[in-house]
């Protein structure tokens, strides 16, 4: 069978989804926030990963695709207000900082993982909802599919936003083609709002914008120095994609937010689960040879 599913002990444990007739290859750690660390195809890594921070639990992941929920980005002094009580969640939320469980795998025709996040005493002193997360990372040859599941469990309306934070794997920045359906874009540091045509200035030392209005539901990263074009597509409540990426390292991050930066603060596309209710969502990413 071309399909397998298999688990090693590294310093967490590693599960190990592979597409052997595409020589696709997906590593995941449910123990390290749930984190897809590593896709290799034909031998080419598809993510960019800092192996010492992911050694130090005390850091969070620079590298692989994070995940971000109750919040994605950060939020003013890591502090926000529920029901006239303040709550301290530090950015991007805490799922990517705890461990998930795996509740099933399947190879029959395609390789399955099911992993799942539930509240607890210490994220309900963050986040004052009782929910759980089921996330199936779906692998079948260049084609990764990351299926969602959002359930509120409290018995009020839970508010919250979610993302990934995909870190792609880049060797020359300049040569890169980015097809991002958007003709603005907001600068995190100074609000400003700038056209935006298709190109950044990889000389900044850093670039983080995030691009909303979005007119389709997928973009794309073309990188000729590694011969490959990376699709990105996201069901429709993500409402907007940010770029990072820090001069000198080689990735770009092109991160799909259901919601931009403090929106459990604004209300700006935050989603409000009634409940007893599931929100579900997908995101999926496509490599091509080129």
């Amino acid at each position: 069978m071309s399909f397998s599913i298999s688990a090693k002990q590294n310093q967490y444990i590693t599960y190990i989804l592979s597409d052997e007739s595409a020589l696709s290859r997906l590593e995941v750690v449910p123990e390290r926030g749930g984190i897809i660390t590593r896709w290799s195809i034909e031998g080419q890594d598809i993510f960019y990963l800092d192996e010492e921070r992911f050694a130090n639990p005390e850091l969070t992941v620079r590298g692989g695709v994070p995940i971000l929920f109750p919040i994605c980005g950060d939020i003013p002094d890591n502090v926000y207000v529920y029901d006239g009580q303040p709550y301290h969640v530090r950015q991007h939320g805490f799922a990517r900082n705890l461990p998930w469980e795996v509740v099933e795998q399947s190879t029959d025709s395609c390789c399955k993982i099911t992993l799942s996040l539930t509240s607890n005493e210490e994220t309900l002193k963050m986040y004052p909802f009782e929910f759980e997360l089921k996330f199936v990372y779906e692998l079948q040859g260049k084609t990764l599919k990351i299926y969602q599941e959002y359930i509120n469990k409290s018995d009020k309306v839970m508010p919250f936003s979610f993302g990934f934070h995909p870190y792609f794997l880049v060797n020359n920045k300049e040569q890169l083609a980015l097809d991002i359906p958007a003709s603005s874009y907001q600068v995190k540091d100074t609000k400003e709002v700038a056209p935006y045509d298709g190109h950044f200035d990889f000389n900044d030392e850093e670039i983080d914008v995030a691009l909303k209005s979005l007119k389709r539901n997928s973009a794309s990263i073309t990188d000729p120095s590694r011969s490959l074009k990376i699709d990105l597509k996201w069901s429709e409540q993500y409402s907007t994609i940010v770029f990072w990426t820090l001069k000198g390292k080689n990735y770009v991050c092109l991160e799909p937010w259901s919601a931009p930066r403090n929106a459990i603060s604004t209300g700006e596309n935050i989603i409000e689960l009634e409940p007893g209710a599931t929100c579900e969502a997908i995101v999926e990413i496509d490599v091509t040879s080129i």
